[in-house]
């Protein structure tokens, strides 16, 4: 893979934030804050890159634009993708929090292919002016096409100073064998699966039980899809590191308002709340976390 895949369909903007192109389709990147438990407060700890697609100006299901790549281009996309959020993500978002970016392990089948794909990730890196440190990357669940490929992939992201996440961990496809083997730094629950546990005092309980014996391995956990005050609630009774979610904030198009969550704010929930209102910002429709009786501190 040469340099060019991944910013040869980049199209720079004015305000410093950038677009992509691939076929019919432009990209944009979206930016939904990930937020920590401190101290019976919330603090933005990180955001996760999730693309917006648009055709013709109309924005299209991101399902239906990865379904129609054919599978010989995924590696490619997957490229462009990251590629896209990373140089947005050094023009628009606070410079202390981390960013989660999306691999898919089954498209990197040999070695040459993720050192390739990485070498163009320290390129982008560069440019947009932010550590690897900051990076999370987060291997989706997808079944790489061996064992060994994806433990030398993993390897490779970790020698390069990225932080490994397992997504959608509980989904049906999951494995604690593949956590134990791969042993990341964070595991995103998903969000279906932790709804349900959530419903009953039994699968409450086991999910604390998890998250605990995670917390003892030194696995910070992420609860996605957190829609509901009392899901928030139950989240930091369980001992979850972090919280994602529509009750907190949706994801936001580049440029978004989230520089308010910066240590510069004196109020970031107020600024946040002016911020919504403007221009091509998508506005936030869930409840702000003070309805819960805490705090969002920078």
């Amino acid at each position: 893979m040469s340099r060019s895949i991944g910013l040869a369909h980049i199209i720079r903007h004015d305000d410093g934030t950038s677009s992509g192109v691939w076929g019919i389709y432009t990209l944009q990147s979206a930016f939904q804050p990930i937020f920590a438990f401190k101290e019976g407060k919330l603090s933005v700890a990180a955001f996760e890159g999730l693309i917006r697609p648009f055709r013709d100006g109309e924005p299209q299901s991101p399902m239906t634009f990865f379904s129609t790549c054919p599978a010989a281009d995924r590696l490619h996309v997957e490229a462009l993708t990251r590629t896209l959020h990373l140089l947005n993500a050094g023009a628009c978002l606070p410079q202390e929090a981390s960013i989660f970016v999306n691999f898919d392990p089954s498209v990197f089948t040999e070695r040459s292919i993720a050192d390739n794909a990485l070498r163009e990730m320290r390129l982008v890196l560069h440019e947009a002016g932010i550590d690897p440190g900051r990076v999370v990357c987060e291997v989706t669940e997808q079944r790489s096409a061996s064992q060994e490929a994806l433990h030398g992939f993993v390897a490779a992201l970790r020698a390069n100073g990225f932080r490994i996440a397992v997504d959608d961990y509980g989904s049906d496809d999951s494995d604690i064998n593949r956590i134990k083997e791969l042993k990341p730094d964070i595991v995103k629950f998903d969000a279906t699966w932790i709804t349900q546990l959530m419903e009953s005092g039994a699968g409450f309980a086991l999910l604390t039980t998890m998250v605990k014996s995670f917390e003892e391995q030194g696995i910070r956990t992420v609860f996605e899809g957190i829609e509901e005050g009392w899901q928030l609630e139950l989240a930091e009774k369980s001992g979850a590191s972090m919280v994602q979610g529509f009750v907190l904030a949706r994801p936001e198009l580049a440029p978004t308002s989230f520089r308010v969550f910066g240590k510069s704010s004196p109020d970031p929930v107020a600024a946040a709340s002016d911020a919504s209102t403007a221009p091509g910002v998508a506005p936030r429709t869930g409840r702000p976390a003070k309805a819960f009786g805490r705090r969002v501190t920078p």
